[in-house]
């Protein structure tokens, strides 16, 4: 019987302990999506306790209190640091087999070097240990990314944010590059015109126009894609249910903006044209800077109103959801392709039904000369586990080119999420092994190197053109 998460954990062949050992291991992450707040790390902040670094931000982490039976006030409400602390710890013995049992035990281990299970009897122990350590100059925000050896971080920005704390880290001599990634969400909201009009002037005022209409408002889009490119921005991203079936004249988009404007809530239908007017241009703008484009499609989001009411979007309300997906992915990409103004994308689903659905679709708009132009993306959030992590790469192997992939992300709140890294290679290194030692693979040590440490990090810093150090 194996040891719980020894130094081999997952990696069940000689060949994968070889392979995570001595090559996926020592790479440095490149970590192209992620929700960290740039702000904390312009600060460099440090963390008041466990709690507050742990917990604070983490929906996968409530989500999994609530189910437990805890109580609202010890997740989100007004229990103490320490109180919110134990209910946690309380819970983690529940949750064997979910992902976060191994995540939790992970980050303690990781960060803080503590290898005790995580229980009641324990919570007392491990918060003076890890409370003693956050006390030190080596836990700020920057120092965990210089500790995990984190080259890139992309977070994720509002094209009406100012990006002063990326401007502020890029000067601080930090040697994690960070870089800012356009999301446009309230640009869609022409359903919710308190919501679009609020955003609308905040957008006009950053990039200094009147936007008076859709000539206006699409001059001052490209004005701060303009500014994000400036300061080393190559990435955009949307979360979305799925692309429109619709059409969009410019004469409806001016319509559909000036009913907005004026406070009248746009219908269902024209909603989606206009979600189609405008993801053309945003395609566009990605191609005319050589960017990246990715599409996080599948999510329905904030189910529980009475919890979105009182903690807002992203507090562990949402769900996988079964929209239709093919054909609208397939002509939307083809309109650009066709303008020849189709940028490098990358394909996240949520509903793992669509894992044929995007490992096939990928392939149809493959051109160079970016090898892997079309990407199928990692698991994303629910499908962020080992099982939706393998049926990911089994997917991308059968039916494109594995070997080009670009690998791992985050997508977290959390400066502790570094280890999903480290469980994303060793879940790799496990299939690559045991195929080898099946002998499906062929055991060139040289072959083998390589591709997991293309996947592992290389492949995504040649592909994103990003600025990296050098050193790492």
């Amino acid at each position: 019987m194996s040891a719980f998460l020894n130094d081999d954990f997952l990696l069940t062949t000689a060949t994968a302990r070889r392979l995570y050992h001595e090559v996926a291991k020592n790479q440095p992450i490149f970590d192209y999506h992620c929700h960290l707040p740039p702000d904390q790390i312009a600060s460099n902040k440090q963390f008041r306790n466990l709690a507050e670094i742990w917990l604070g931000g983490d929906h996968y982490k409530w989500r999994a209190m609530r189910t437990a039976g805890v109580n609202e006030d010890s997740i989100t409400g007004s229990a103490s640091d320490y109180d919110k602390f134990l209910a946690y710890c309380r819970v983690v013995p529940s949750l064997i087999r979910n992902p976060l049992h191994h995540w939790s035990h992970l980050e303690l281990r990781r960060y803080f070097g503590i290898d005790l299970l995580i229980n009641e009897a324990n919570a007392p122990k491990i918060w003076e240990l890890a409370n003693a350590k956050l006390a030190t100059a080596a836990f700020t925000t920057q120092g965990i990314l210089t500790a995990c050896k984190v080259a890139v971080v992309c977070t994720t920005d509002d094209p009406a944010d100012s990006l002063e704390h990326h401007v502020a880290i890029a000067k601080s001599g930090l040697k994690t590059r960070v870089y800012p990634t356009y999301r446009a969400d309230k640009l869609m909201a022409v359903s919710a015109p308190a919501v679009f009009n609020t955003w609308c002037d905040q957008l006009a005022a950053r990039a200094g126009v009147t936007v008076d209409g859709v000539p206006a408002l699409l001059d001052a889009l490209d004005k701060r894609h303009a500014f994000f490119h400036s300061i080393g921005g190559r990435i955009s991203d949307h979360g979305l249910e799925n692309l429109p079936e619709a059409d969009c004249t410019d004469a409806e988009a001016a319509a559909i903006f000036t009913q907005t404007r004026s406070g009248r809530a746009a219908t269902l239908e024209q909603s989606a044209k206009w979600m189609w007017f405008i993801m053309l241009f945003l395609g566009r703008l990605d191609a005319k800077r050589g960017w990246t484009k990715q599409l996080h499609l599948g999510a329905l989001r904030n189910n529980n109103s009475r919890l979105l009411k009182r903690l807002g979007g992203d507090s562990g309300v949402d769900s996988i959801g079964d929209f239709p997906q093919a054909r609208a992915l397939s002509r939307y990409l083809d309109t650009l392709d066709r303008e020849n103004a189709l940028p490098k994308v990358v394909l996240y689903n949520l509903n793992p039904a669509d894992n044929y659905v995007f490992a096939t679709m990928i392939g149809n708009f493959q051109d160079g000369p970016s090898a892997g132009k079309i990407q199928f993306g990692s698991g994303w959030w629910f499908l962020d586990q080992k099982e939706a992590m393998e049926w990911q790469l089994n997917a991308l192997s059968s039916l494109g080119l594995l070997s080009k992939f670009v690998g791992m992300l985050t997508d977290s709140r959390s400066f502790l999420s570094y280890p999903r890294h480290e469980y994303f290679r060793r879940l790799l290194c496990k299939l690559i092994g045991e195929d080898v030692e099946a002998g499906l693979i062929p055991a060139d040590d040289a072959e083998l190197t390589k591709l997991v440490s293309d996947i592992s990090y290389a492949n995504a810093a040649g592909y994103f053109g990003l600025e990296v150090a050098k050193d790492w």
